[in-house]
């Protein structure tokens, strides 16, 4: 049996093999390993938003997530199911949801209990007025997640992306990782997902920036996780995807700042070793050092190189973008 087959026939009641029509609004919960969270997670948000449908990703989990969710939709009666991904990664789950649920609006919060539902209408408002296209709940601008944060490299972490992801496109954002957003439509069928782990509100941050979406931020509570509920982020792996995930943003979206300042380092690499060579011509006529003169030489053909690239992936960019906008016109 083909590994497609086998994931198809996984798929439990209330699964959509495909894309179908659904509610208005969604409520989205990736869970890796969340039984103990579940169901307070589902019956908060159906408390807070009764007429959303609520769908559970189930991202290979080895526990009873799956069961617990099925059970607690269906005794509050409630909208929804759960969806099964196999390929692990939080962005993976996440463009699962996107692909098969349609709605006019999505909210995607994590089902560890961290993010109050309570404040669910208040970030849904902003993208129900037409002001905004991505919402996002703050965790630092009211000092909740410094208080109740027990890992302090995730808080540097934290605010190293955040300050990067600001000087980078000019920005004043105060939080670019939290995992509580509520998404329009247009946002959530434009966005292409090629992430596949915790760095999927990093890029969904950068994509929003870059292609000139609508960020608005609420401030929120933000509570640790619950005793018994085991956090899944290891602050070094997770924090380095997150770094390359910048690198790679700049790379795709900034090359000629990219290229250009990695063309600035080769010359003034070739400047240093060539310039023991031009003070011997100088004074001598002569060159006695060839090595160096060689390796300078090397040093700035590849510093001409790197800007000619940094020059025309930025048109190739530029371009990308024209594109883009006409796509979104004529969705």
């Amino acid at each position: 049996m083909s590994i497609a087959h086998q994931e198809e026939q996984s798929q439990l009641t209330k699964e959509p093999p495909f894309t179908f029509m659904a509610p208005r609004l969604v409520v989205v919960l990736p869970a890796y390993n969340e039984a103990s969270t579940i169901a307070e997670s589902i019956e908060g948000f159906h408390r807070a938003l009764p007429d959303a449908a609520i769908w559970v990703i189930d991202n290979r989990c080895s526990d009873n997530t799956k069961s617990i969710a099925l059970q607690t939709l269906s005794n509050l009666n409630c909208q929804g199911g759960v969806l099964s991904e196999r390929r692990p990664g939080k962005g993976n789950a996440l463009r699962r949801a996107f692909m098969d649920l349609e709605a006019d609006i999505y909210l995607v919060s994590d089902a560890d209990c961290t993010y109050p539902p309570e404040a669910a209408k208040e970030l849904i408002a902003p993208v129900l007025a037409g002001s905004a296209d991505m919402v996002v709940g703050d965790r630092h601008s009211a000092g909740h997640y410094a208080a109740e944060n027990k890992r302090p490299l995730h808080g540097f972490g934290n605010r190293l992306v955040r300050d990067l992801v600001n000087g980078l496109f000019r920005t004043r954002l105060s939080d670019v990782m939290s995992g509580y957003r509520v998404l329009n439509r247009r946002f959530v069928k434009s966005y292409p997902i090629l992430v596949e782990g915790f760095e999927i509100e990093t890029d969904m941050t950068l994509h929003a920036l870059d292609k000139r979406f609508r960020i608005v931020e609420i401030p929120v509570n933000y509570h640790d996780r619950p005793a018994g509920s085991v956090s899944k982020l290891s602050t070094v792996k997770d924090g380095m995807r997150v770094l390359k995930t910048i690198g790679n943003i700049m790379r795709h979206y900034r090359p000629l700042a990219f290229f250009g300042t990695a063309a600035f380092l080769f010359g003034l690499l070739g400047l240093l070793a060539g310039w023991p060579v031009l003070s011997e011509w100088i004074a001598t006529h002569n060159i006695d050092r060839v090595p160096l003169a060689i390796l300078a030489t090397g040093l700035e053909i590849v510093a001409v190189l790197l800007l000619g690239i940094g020059l025309i992936l930025d048109s190739m960019v530029h371009q990308n973008k024209l594109q883009f906008e006409l796509d979104l016109l004529n969705q």
